[in-house]
Protein backbone atom coordinates (compact mmCIF):
# COMPACT_ATOMS: atom_id res chain seq x y z
CA UNK A 1 0.00 0.00 0.00
CA UNK A 2 2.91 2.56 1.04
CA UNK A 3 4.53 1.68 -2.14
CA UNK A 4 1.26 2.86 -4.55
CA UNK A 5 0.97 5.31 -2.24
CA UNK A 6 4.24 7.14 -2.63
CA UNK A 7 4.15 6.51 -6.52
CA UNK A 8 0.99 7.86 -6.95
CA UNK A 9 1.92 11.15 -4.59
CA UNK A 10 5.28 12.03 -5.77
CA UNK A 11 4.65 13.15 -8.83
CA UNK A 12 2.40 15.77 -7.48
CA UNK A 13 4.66 16.73 -4.82
CA UNK A 14 7.16 17.32 -7.25
CA UNK A 15 5.00 19.67 -9.36
CA UNK A 16 4.15 21.58 -6.73
CA UNK A 17 7.84 22.01 -5.50
CA UNK A 18 8.16 26.31 -6.16
CA UNK A 19 10.45 26.89 -9.12
CA UNK A 20 13.09 28.55 -7.04
CA UNK A 21 13.69 25.97 -4.68
CA UNK A 22 15.35 23.51 -7.97
CA UNK A 23 18.46 26.15 -7.55
CA UNK A 24 19.36 25.28 -4.09
CA UNK A 25 21.79 22.42 -5.44
CA UNK A 26 22.91 24.27 -7.81
CA UNK A 27 23.53 27.47 -4.83
CA UNK A 28 24.97 25.07 -2.24
CA UNK A 29 27.24 23.13 -4.57
CA UNK A 30 28.25 25.44 -7.42
CA UNK A 31 27.85 28.90 -6.18
CA UNK A 32 29.10 28.53 -2.93
CA UNK A 33 32.04 27.05 -3.76
CA UNK A 34 32.78 29.39 -6.18
CA UNK A 35 32.80 32.48 -3.84
CA UNK A 36 34.85 30.63 -1.50
CA UNK A 37 37.38 30.18 -4.53
CA UNK A 38 37.04 33.38 -5.18
CA UNK A 39 38.06 34.64 -1.63
CA UNK A 40 40.47 32.27 -1.18
CA UNK A 41 42.52 33.51 -4.37
CA UNK A 42 41.94 37.04 -3.91
CA UNK A 43 43.82 36.39 -0.87
CA UNK A 44 46.36 34.94 -2.16
CA UNK A 45 46.93 37.69 -4.64
CA UNK A 46 46.99 40.41 -1.63
CA UNK A 47 49.05 38.34 0.59
CA UNK A 48 52.74 37.45 0.45
CA UNK A 49 53.00 35.74 -2.44
CA UNK A 50 54.09 31.63 -2.31
CA UNK A 51 53.88 28.21 -4.52
CA UNK A 52 50.08 28.20 -6.10
CA UNK A 53 47.68 26.80 -3.67
CA UNK A 54 45.16 24.36 -5.22
CA UNK A 55 41.80 24.53 -4.57
CA UNK A 56 40.94 23.80 -1.21
CA UNK A 57 44.02 21.68 -0.65
CA UNK A 58 46.55 24.71 -0.99
CA UNK A 59 50.10 23.54 -0.91
CA UNK A 60 50.08 20.62 1.68
CA UNK A 61 51.00 18.15 -1.09
CA UNK A 62 54.44 19.95 -1.55
CA UNK A 63 55.44 20.20 1.89
CA UNK A 64 57.44 17.40 2.85
CA UNK A 65 57.05 15.01 6.29
CA UNK A 66 60.28 15.27 6.70
CA UNK A 67 62.69 18.76 7.19
CA UNK A 68 60.08 20.81 5.97
CA UNK A 69 62.61 23.82 6.94
CA UNK A 70 65.00 23.00 4.08
CA UNK A 71 61.92 22.86 1.55
CA UNK A 72 60.97 26.35 3.48
CA UNK A 73 64.54 27.44 2.65
CA UNK A 74 64.35 26.83 -0.66
CA UNK A 75 61.47 28.50 -1.19
CA UNK A 76 62.73 32.01 0.35
CA UNK A 77 65.00 32.02 -2.38
CA UNK A 78 62.21 31.98 -4.97
CA UNK A 79 59.73 34.08 -3.12
CA UNK A 80 61.77 36.21 -1.05
CA UNK A 81 62.23 36.41 2.88
CA UNK A 82 58.58 36.41 3.43
CA UNK A 83 56.01 34.41 1.79
CA UNK A 84 52.94 32.39 2.13
CA UNK A 85 51.87 28.58 2.39
CA UNK A 86 48.25 27.32 2.16
CA UNK A 87 47.35 24.71 4.55
CA UNK A 88 43.84 23.56 3.11
CA UNK A 89 41.92 27.28 3.40
CA UNK A 90 44.47 28.52 6.29
CA UNK A 91 47.38 30.67 5.48
CA UNK A 92 50.62 30.57 7.20
CA UNK A 93 53.33 33.17 6.29
CA UNK A 94 56.72 31.82 6.72
CA UNK A 95 59.91 34.46 7.52
CA UNK A 96 63.37 33.84 6.82
CA UNK A 97 64.66 36.89 7.63
CA UNK A 98 65.43 38.71 11.16
CA UNK A 99 64.29 41.92 10.59
CA UNK A 100 61.24 41.54 9.31
CA UNK A 101 60.49 38.94 12.13
CA UNK A 102 61.09 41.73 14.25
CA UNK A 103 59.34 44.48 12.77
CA UNK A 104 56.12 42.09 13.03
CA UNK A 105 56.63 39.91 15.91
CA UNK A 106 58.30 42.76 17.97
CA UNK A 107 57.47 45.89 16.83
CA UNK A 108 53.93 45.15 16.26
CA UNK A 109 54.14 42.77 19.16
CA UNK A 110 50.45 44.25 20.38
CA UNK A 111 49.14 42.20 17.15
CA UNK A 112 51.00 39.34 16.62
CA UNK A 113 51.83 37.87 19.90
CA UNK A 114 48.55 35.85 19.96
CA UNK A 115 48.02 32.12 18.83
CA UNK A 116 46.51 29.68 16.39
CA UNK A 117 43.87 27.90 17.78
CA UNK A 118 44.97 24.68 19.42
CA UNK A 119 41.76 22.60 19.64
CA UNK A 120 42.79 19.06 20.73
CA UNK A 121 45.88 19.76 22.59
CA UNK A 122 45.07 23.28 23.85
CA UNK A 123 40.99 23.03 24.41
CA UNK A 124 40.52 19.26 24.78
CA UNK A 125 44.06 18.19 26.63
CA UNK A 126 45.51 21.14 28.95
CA UNK A 127 42.03 22.82 28.78
CA UNK A 128 43.69 26.43 28.10
CA UNK A 129 45.98 25.61 31.37
CA UNK A 130 49.18 25.62 28.70
CA UNK A 131 50.84 28.81 28.57
CA UNK A 132 52.61 27.59 25.06
CA UNK A 133 49.64 27.78 23.46
CA UNK A 134 47.13 30.13 25.25
CA UNK A 135 45.92 33.55 22.87
CA UNK A 136 47.22 36.83 23.41
CA UNK A 137 45.07 38.17 26.72
CA UNK A 138 44.95 38.79 30.42
CA UNK A 139 44.65 35.03 31.39
CA UNK A 140 48.06 34.81 29.34
CA UNK A 141 49.55 38.38 30.41
CA UNK A 142 49.34 37.30 33.78
CA UNK A 143 50.96 34.18 33.76
CA UNK A 144 53.85 35.64 31.35
CA UNK A 145 53.84 38.24 34.61
CA UNK A 146 54.18 35.56 36.98
CA UNK A 147 57.44 33.85 34.91
CA UNK A 148 59.17 36.63 34.44
CA UNK A 149 59.15 37.30 38.42
CA UNK A 150 60.95 33.89 38.66
CA UNK A 151 62.93 34.09 35.98
CA UNK A 152 64.62 37.85 35.68
CA UNK A 153 68.05 38.40 36.35
CA UNK A 154 67.79 38.97 40.10
CA UNK A 155 66.25 35.41 40.30
CA UNK A 156 68.28 33.81 38.07
CA UNK A 157 71.56 34.31 40.31
CA UNK A 158 69.47 32.84 43.07
CA UNK A 159 69.76 29.42 40.73
CA UNK A 160 73.74 29.63 39.87
CA UNK A 161 74.91 27.55 42.93
CA UNK A 162 72.94 24.98 41.35
CA UNK A 163 74.16 24.94 37.82
CA UNK A 164 77.48 24.87 38.93
CA UNK A 165 77.16 22.31 41.18
CA UNK A 166 74.71 19.89 38.73
CA UNK A 167 77.64 21.21 35.67
CA UNK A 168 80.19 19.49 38.39
CA UNK A 169 78.23 16.66 38.55
CA UNK A 170 78.05 16.31 34.71
CA UNK A 171 81.94 16.33 34.64
CA UNK A 172 82.13 13.75 37.22
CA UNK A 173 79.92 11.42 35.73
CA UNK A 174 81.53 11.64 32.56
CA UNK A 175 84.85 10.65 34.06
CA UNK A 176 82.96 6.98 35.05
CA UNK A 177 80.91 6.85 31.55
CA UNK A 178 82.04 8.49 28.73
CA UNK A 179 80.35 6.56 26.16
CA UNK A 180 77.13 7.78 28.05
CA UNK A 181 77.81 11.36 27.60
CA UNK A 182 74.55 11.93 26.05
CA UNK A 183 72.57 10.33 28.91
CA UNK A 184 74.39 12.04 31.32
CA UNK A 185 73.42 15.59 29.26
CA UNK A 186 69.80 14.87 29.91
CA UNK A 187 69.94 14.44 33.43
CA UNK A 188 71.95 17.51 34.17
CA UNK A 189 69.46 19.33 32.23
CA UNK A 190 66.46 17.71 33.63
CA UNK A 191 68.24 18.10 37.25
CA UNK A 192 68.39 21.64 36.69
CA UNK A 193 64.88 22.23 35.36
CA UNK A 194 63.49 20.30 38.33
CA UNK A 195 65.65 21.95 41.15
CA UNK A 196 64.79 25.41 39.48
CA UNK A 197 61.36 24.46 39.06
CA UNK A 198 60.52 22.67 42.19
CA UNK A 199 63.78 22.19 44.57
CA UNK A 200 64.09 18.46 43.96
CA UNK A 201 66.95 17.10 42.02
CA UNK A 202 67.37 14.45 39.51
CA UNK A 203 69.54 11.84 39.91
CA UNK A 204 68.88 9.41 37.23
CA UNK A 205 66.79 10.16 33.66
CA UNK A 206 64.63 6.73 34.76
CA UNK A 207 63.29 7.98 37.60
CA UNK A 208 59.37 7.89 37.73
CA UNK A 209 58.96 11.57 37.58
CA UNK A 210 61.13 12.28 34.29
CA UNK A 211 59.69 9.03 32.36
CA UNK A 212 56.24 10.50 33.48
CA UNK A 213 57.00 13.79 32.50
CA UNK A 214 59.17 12.66 28.81
CA UNK A 215 55.65 10.95 28.45
CA UNK A 216 53.06 13.75 28.87
CA UNK A 217 55.52 15.96 26.30
CA UNK A 218 55.43 12.77 23.72
CA UNK A 219 51.90 12.77 24.01
CA UNK A 220 51.28 16.10 23.47
CA UNK A 221 53.32 16.71 21.01
CA UNK A 222 51.23 13.65 19.09
CA UNK A 223 48.38 15.67 19.56
CA UNK A 224 50.02 18.78 17.70
CA UNK A 225 50.33 16.58 14.53
CA UNK A 226 48.80 18.56 11.23
CA UNK A 227 45.99 16.22 9.94
CA UNK A 228 45.53 14.12 12.45
CA UNK A 229 42.72 14.70 14.38
CA UNK A 230 39.48 16.09 12.51
CA UNK A 231 38.59 18.76 15.14
CA UNK A 232 41.43 20.90 14.18
CA UNK A 233 39.46 21.60 10.87
CA UNK A 234 36.02 21.52 12.41
CA UNK A 235 36.33 22.80 16.04
CA UNK A 236 32.30 22.14 16.48
CA UNK A 237 33.86 17.99 16.74
CA UNK A 238 35.15 18.89 20.29
CA UNK A 239 31.52 19.25 21.74
CA UNK A 240 30.38 15.75 20.92
CA UNK A 241 29.35 13.81 23.81
CA UNK A 242 32.30 11.43 25.42
CA UNK A 243 30.25 8.51 24.92
CA UNK A 244 30.81 8.76 20.99
CA UNK A 245 33.50 10.41 20.83
CA UNK A 246 35.68 7.62 22.76
CA UNK A 247 39.12 9.68 20.85
CA UNK A 248 38.01 13.15 22.99
CA UNK A 249 37.17 10.99 26.11
CA UNK A 250 40.60 9.57 26.35
CA UNK A 251 42.39 12.68 25.66
CA UNK A 252 40.79 14.69 28.30
CA UNK A 253 41.71 11.54 30.40
CA UNK A 254 45.04 11.79 30.02
CA UNK A 255 45.27 15.91 30.25
CA UNK A 256 43.53 15.28 33.69
CA UNK A 257 47.04 12.85 34.56
CA UNK A 258 48.98 15.55 33.83
CA UNK A 259 47.34 18.20 35.66
CA UNK A 260 46.93 15.93 38.83
CA UNK A 261 50.95 15.49 38.49
CA UNK A 262 51.07 18.91 37.94
CA UNK A 263 49.17 19.95 41.34
CA UNK A 264 51.00 17.31 42.85
CA UNK A 265 54.06 18.61 42.74
CA UNK A 266 53.44 22.27 44.13
CA UNK A 267 51.83 20.73 46.91
CA UNK A 268 54.97 18.64 47.39
CA UNK A 269 57.10 22.35 48.14
CA UNK A 270 53.66 23.98 49.98
CA UNK A 271 54.13 21.17 52.65
CA UNK A 272 57.58 21.85 52.66
CA UNK A 273 56.94 25.59 53.28
CA UNK A 274 54.27 24.54 55.65
CA UNK A 275 56.52 22.31 57.82
CA UNK A 276 59.33 24.02 57.92
CA UNK A 277 60.67 26.50 60.82
CA UNK A 278 62.09 28.61 58.66
CA UNK A 279 61.53 29.11 55.02
CA UNK A 280 65.23 29.60 54.04
CA UNK A 281 65.43 25.93 54.90
CA UNK A 282 63.58 25.49 51.97
CA UNK A 283 65.38 25.69 48.97
CA UNK A 284 65.18 28.19 46.87
CA UNK A 285 62.63 27.28 43.64
CA UNK A 286 60.61 28.59 41.08
CA UNK A 287 57.35 27.30 43.25
CA UNK A 288 58.55 28.59 46.38
CA UNK A 289 59.37 31.59 45.07
CA UNK A 290 55.82 31.86 43.11
CA UNK A 291 53.99 30.55 46.52
CA UNK A 292 55.36 33.11 48.84
CA UNK A 293 54.41 35.94 46.18
CA UNK A 294 50.99 34.56 46.29
CA UNK A 295 50.66 34.41 50.27
CA UNK A 296 52.11 38.21 50.15
CA UNK A 297 49.79 39.63 47.06
CA UNK A 298 46.46 37.01 46.88
CA UNK A 299 44.84 39.69 44.82
CA UNK A 300 47.70 39.29 42.05
CA UNK A 301 47.04 35.50 41.67
CA UNK A 302 43.02 35.71 42.01
CA UNK A 303 42.72 35.04 37.91
CA UNK A 304 44.84 31.42 38.74
CA UNK A 305 43.10 28.85 40.00
CA UNK A 306 44.98 25.57 41.76
CA UNK A 307 45.21 23.92 38.26
CA UNK A 308 46.42 26.85 36.09
CA UNK A 309 49.22 27.94 39.30
CA UNK A 310 50.27 24.14 38.47
CA UNK A 311 50.54 24.96 35.06
CA UNK A 312 53.31 27.76 35.59
CA UNK A 313 56.37 25.87 37.23
CA UNK A 314 55.68 22.71 34.90
CA UNK A 315 56.15 25.26 31.78
CA UNK A 316 59.67 24.99 32.47
CA UNK A 317 60.60 21.55 31.68
CA UNK A 318 59.23 21.56 27.95
CA UNK A 319 60.80 24.53 27.53
CA UNK A 320 64.59 24.30 28.74
CA UNK A 321 65.39 20.72 29.64
CA UNK A 322 65.60 18.83 26.32
CA UNK A 323 66.42 21.89 24.18
CA UNK A 324 69.39 22.41 26.26
CA UNK A 325 70.41 19.14 26.16
CA UNK A 326 69.74 18.94 22.51
CA UNK A 327 72.07 22.48 22.32
CA UNK A 328 74.99 20.59 23.98
CA UNK A 329 74.57 17.75 21.77
CA UNK A 330 75.20 19.54 18.76
CA UNK A 331 78.27 21.55 20.85
CA UNK A 332 79.81 18.46 21.24
CA UNK A 333 79.31 17.18 16.99
CA UNK A 334 80.49 21.00 16.37
CA UNK A 335 83.72 20.30 18.38
CA UNK A 336 84.76 17.24 17.23
CA UNK A 337 84.52 18.55 13.62
CA UNK A 338 86.27 21.87 14.19
CA UNK A 339 89.48 20.95 16.52
CA UNK A 340 90.89 24.61 15.77
CA UNK A 341 87.90 25.69 18.02
CA UNK A 342 88.35 23.00 20.69
CA UNK A 343 91.96 24.61 21.12
CA UNK A 344 91.11 28.20 21.15
CA UNK A 345 88.43 27.34 24.00
CA UNK A 346 91.44 25.48 25.74
CA UNK A 347 93.62 28.30 25.73
CA UNK A 348 91.26 30.69 26.97
CA UNK A 349 90.77 28.22 29.89
CA UNK A 350 93.84 27.45 30.20
CA UNK A 351 94.64 31.23 30.01
CA UNK A 352 91.70 32.92 32.43
CA UNK A 353 91.12 29.71 34.91
CA UNK A 354 94.17 27.45 35.13
CA UNK A 355 94.58 24.09 35.88
CA UNK A 356 94.22 24.27 39.51
CA UNK A 357 89.95 25.00 39.99
CA UNK A 358 87.32 24.90 37.45
CA UNK A 359 85.25 27.86 35.21
CA UNK A 360 82.82 29.69 37.45
CA UNK A 361 80.05 32.18 36.46
CA UNK A 362 82.20 34.69 37.95
CA UNK A 363 84.89 34.21 34.97
CA UNK A 364 82.56 34.67 32.29
CA UNK A 365 83.20 38.39 31.61
CA UNK A 366 86.79 37.44 31.10
CA UNK A 367 85.42 34.19 28.83
CA UNK A 368 84.59 36.17 25.50
CA UNK A 369 85.52 33.17 23.52
CA UNK A 370 83.44 30.59 25.61
CA UNK A 371 80.59 33.26 25.22
CA UNK A 372 80.53 33.30 21.18
CA UNK A 373 81.44 29.38 21.44
CA UNK A 374 77.89 29.51 23.09
CA UNK A 375 76.45 31.72 20.71
CA UNK A 376 77.30 30.02 17.86
CA UNK A 377 76.10 26.38 19.14
CA UNK A 378 72.74 28.32 19.46
CA UNK A 379 73.19 29.95 15.95
CA UNK A 380 74.07 27.11 13.45
CA UNK A 381 71.97 24.18 14.95
CA UNK A 382 68.72 25.88 16.21
CA UNK A 383 66.69 23.28 18.35
CA UNK A 384 63.45 24.69 17.56
CA UNK A 385 64.42 24.64 13.90
CA UNK A 386 60.70 26.25 12.87
CA UNK A 387 60.64 29.08 15.33
CA UNK A 388 58.48 27.13 18.07
CA UNK A 389 54.77 27.22 18.41
CA UNK A 390 53.78 29.98 15.68
CA UNK A 391 52.39 33.19 16.08
CA UNK A 392 49.32 34.64 15.07
CA UNK A 393 47.76 38.15 15.04
CA UNK A 394 44.67 39.13 16.74
CA UNK A 395 43.79 42.20 13.91
CA UNK A 396 44.12 42.43 10.42
CA UNK A 397 47.46 44.17 9.25
CA UNK A 398 49.46 45.40 6.32
CA UNK A 399 53.02 44.81 5.73
CA UNK A 400 55.34 45.96 2.72
CA UNK A 401 51.96 46.46 1.00
CA UNK A 402 51.11 42.89 1.26
CA UNK A 403 47.63 41.83 3.65
CA UNK A 404 47.74 39.47 6.71
CA UNK A 405 44.27 38.71 7.71
CA UNK A 406 43.36 38.34 10.73
CA UNK A 407 44.50 34.87 12.46
CA UNK A 408 47.27 34.16 9.88
CA UNK A 409 49.83 31.81 11.27
CA UNK A 410 53.13 33.63 11.49
CA UNK A 411 56.25 30.73 10.95
CA UNK A 412 59.64 32.05 11.34
CA UNK A 413 61.94 29.67 9.77
CA UNK A 414 64.69 29.91 11.98
CA UNK A 415 67.07 27.48 9.68
CA UNK A 416 66.96 29.74 7.13
CA UNK A 417 66.86 32.72 9.47
CA UNK A 418 70.62 31.49 11.45
CA UNK A 419 72.03 30.55 7.95
CA UNK A 420 70.84 33.73 6.14
CA UNK A 421 74.50 34.63 4.68
CA UNK A 422 73.69 38.27 4.48
CA UNK A 423 73.77 38.17 8.38
CA UNK A 424 76.60 35.00 8.73
CA UNK A 425 78.62 34.95 5.86
CA UNK A 426 79.49 31.02 5.28
CA UNK A 427 76.81 30.16 7.39
CA UNK A 428 77.61 26.70 7.45
CA UNK A 429 80.98 27.34 8.93
CA UNK A 430 81.69 26.96 12.52
CA UNK A 431 83.35 30.17 13.73
CA UNK A 432 82.67 31.29 17.57
CA UNK A 433 84.65 34.61 16.04
CA UNK A 434 81.99 35.75 14.04
CA UNK A 435 80.19 36.39 17.43
CA UNK A 436 83.44 38.89 18.59
CA UNK A 437 84.30 42.24 17.68
CA UNK A 438 87.49 42.26 15.18
CA UNK A 439 88.69 44.51 18.25
CA UNK A 440 88.31 41.96 20.86
CA UNK A 441 90.06 39.23 18.78
CA UNK A 442 92.69 41.53 18.41
CA UNK A 443 93.09 41.50 22.16
CA UNK A 444 92.63 37.72 22.69
CA UNK A 445 96.17 37.00 22.22
CA UNK A 446 96.08 33.49 23.92
CA UNK A 447 94.15 32.31 21.25
CA UNK A 448 96.25 30.06 18.84
CA UNK A 449 96.62 30.62 14.94
CA UNK A 450 93.77 29.20 12.97
CA UNK A 451 91.89 29.50 9.63
CA UNK A 452 89.41 31.44 11.57
CA UNK A 453 88.54 35.06 10.20
CA UNK A 454 86.18 37.35 11.76
CA UNK A 455 83.27 37.20 9.47
CA UNK A 456 81.08 39.77 9.44
CA UNK A 457 77.63 39.80 7.28
CA UNK A 458 76.39 42.95 4.92
CA UNK A 459 73.49 43.37 7.49
CA UNK A 460 73.72 42.72 11.17
CA UNK A 461 71.35 41.00 12.99
CA UNK A 462 68.91 43.05 14.73
CA UNK A 463 68.77 40.90 18.30
CA UNK A 464 71.52 41.85 21.11
CA UNK A 465 72.40 38.50 21.33
CA UNK A 466 73.33 38.40 17.87
CA UNK A 467 71.12 35.42 17.26
CA UNK A 468 67.18 34.57 17.26
CA UNK A 469 67.23 30.87 18.64
CA UNK A 470 65.38 31.81 21.68
CA UNK A 471 62.25 33.30 19.37
CA UNK A 472 60.88 36.66 19.17
CA UNK A 473 58.62 39.45 21.26
CA UNK A 474 56.35 39.11 23.70
CA UNK A 475 56.23 34.91 22.99
CA UNK A 476 60.10 35.13 23.32
CA UNK A 477 60.85 31.74 25.45
CA UNK A 478 60.80 33.39 29.23
CA UNK A 479 63.52 30.57 29.96
CA UNK A 480 66.46 32.01 27.91
CA UNK A 481 68.17 33.33 30.48
CA UNK A 482 68.11 30.25 32.31
CA UNK A 483 68.83 27.99 29.12
CA UNK A 484 71.85 30.56 28.34
CA UNK A 485 73.15 30.49 31.60
CA UNK A 486 72.94 26.05 31.89
CA UNK A 487 74.79 26.24 28.42
CA UNK A 488 77.49 28.45 29.27
CA UNK A 489 78.30 26.76 32.85
CA UNK A 490 78.14 23.37 30.93
CA UNK A 491 80.47 24.09 28.21
CA UNK A 492 82.98 26.35 30.45
CA UNK A 493 82.92 22.82 32.63
CA UNK A 494 82.88 20.25 30.02
CA UNK A 495 85.87 22.40 27.77
CA UNK A 496 88.21 22.75 30.97
CA UNK A 497 88.25 19.48 31.51
CA UNK A 498 87.81 17.18 28.74
CA UNK A 499 89.87 16.80 25.17
CA UNK A 500 86.43 16.04 23.39
CA UNK A 501 87.61 14.32 19.64
CA UNK A 502 86.53 12.08 17.22
CA UNK A 503 86.86 8.43 17.45
CA UNK A 504 89.63 6.90 15.27
CA UNK A 505 89.10 4.58 12.88
CA UNK A 506 90.68 0.94 13.29
CA UNK A 507 93.18 1.49 10.07
CA UNK A 508 94.41 4.87 12.24
CA UNK A 509 92.03 7.01 9.83
CA UNK A 510 89.96 9.95 11.88
CA UNK A 511 85.96 9.18 11.82
CA UNK A 512 83.91 11.24 9.26
CA UNK A 513 80.65 13.11 10.86
CA UNK A 514 77.65 14.26 9.12
CA UNK A 515 77.31 17.43 11.10
CA UNK A 516 73.48 17.60 8.88
CA UNK A 517 72.60 13.96 10.58
CA UNK A 518 69.67 15.22 12.95
CA UNK A 519 65.94 14.10 14.28
CA UNK A 520 62.95 15.30 12.14
CA UNK A 521 61.10 16.94 14.65
CA UNK A 522 60.00 20.36 15.35
CA UNK A 523 62.71 20.03 17.91
CA UNK A 524 65.76 19.04 16.37
CA UNK A 525 68.73 16.89 18.18
CA UNK A 526 71.64 15.30 16.43
CA UNK A 527 71.32 11.65 15.51
CA UNK A 528 73.21 9.39 18.42
CA UNK A 529 77.18 9.18 17.56
CA UNK A 530 80.78 7.77 19.08
CA UNK A 531 82.99 10.14 20.02
CA UNK A 532 86.06 10.15 22.77
CA UNK A 533 85.51 12.30 25.95
CA UNK A 534 88.93 12.46 27.91
CA UNK A 535 90.08 14.00 30.81
CA UNK A 536 92.79 16.48 29.93
CA UNK A 537 95.41 15.40 32.75
CA UNK A 538 95.65 14.16 36.07
CA UNK A 539 95.82 17.47 37.80
CA UNK A 540 92.11 18.43 36.19
CA UNK A 541 91.23 14.91 37.79
CA UNK A 542 92.18 15.65 41.06
CA UNK A 543 90.16 19.08 40.60
CA UNK A 544 87.41 17.47 39.43
CA UNK A 545 87.43 14.88 42.59
CA UNK A 546 87.74 17.87 45.16
CA UNK A 547 85.03 19.85 43.53
CA UNK A 548 82.65 16.91 43.02
CA UNK A 549 82.59 16.94 47.04
CA UNK A 550 81.70 20.39 47.49
CA UNK A 551 78.76 20.40 44.24
CA UNK A 552 77.02 16.91 46.54
CA UNK A 553 76.88 19.34 49.24
CA UNK A 554 74.67 21.93 47.52
CA UNK A 555 72.66 19.19 45.67
CA UNK A 556 72.34 18.12 49.06
CA UNK A 557 69.62 20.39 50.07
CA UNK A 558 67.52 19.58 46.81
CA UNK A 559 66.46 16.10 47.65
CA UNK A 560 65.35 13.74 45.22
CA UNK A 561 61.81 13.28 44.36
CA UNK A 562 60.04 10.12 46.09
CA UNK A 563 59.49 6.84 44.02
Amino acid sequence: MFAQSFVTTFPALVNNIPPWHYSLPIILFVVVPLLVLIHDYTLYFLMPRGPFPLPFIGNKHLIPTSAPWLQFEEWSRTYGPIFTLWIGRRPTIVLSDPQIAVDLLEKRSTKFSSRPRFVVMGELYWDNAGILVQPYGKEWQVRRRLLHQALNPSALRLYKPVQEAEATRLCWSLLQSPERYEKLIDRFTASVVFSIAYGHRIDSMDSAIIRQRLEFMQYSASLNVPGRYLAETFPVLKYVPNVVAQWKAEIQRRGRVETAVNMSLVRQVQEKLRNAKDASSVPDSLTKMLLEARHSDPDAFAALNERDFSFVPASLFGAGSDTTASTLCSGILMLITNPHVLAAAHAELDSVVGPDRSPKFSDESQLPYIRALCAEILRIRPVAVLGGTPHANSVADTYEGYYIPQGTNILSNSWAINLNPEYYPDPHTFDPLRFISQYTSESLLYLPESPQQVRKGSKKHPSKDGHSSFGWGRRICPGAGLAQNSLFIAVAKLLWAYDILPVTEEDGSTRKYDTFAYTQGFNIRPLAFECVIRIRSERHRAVLEKERMEAEKVMAKFEPFSE
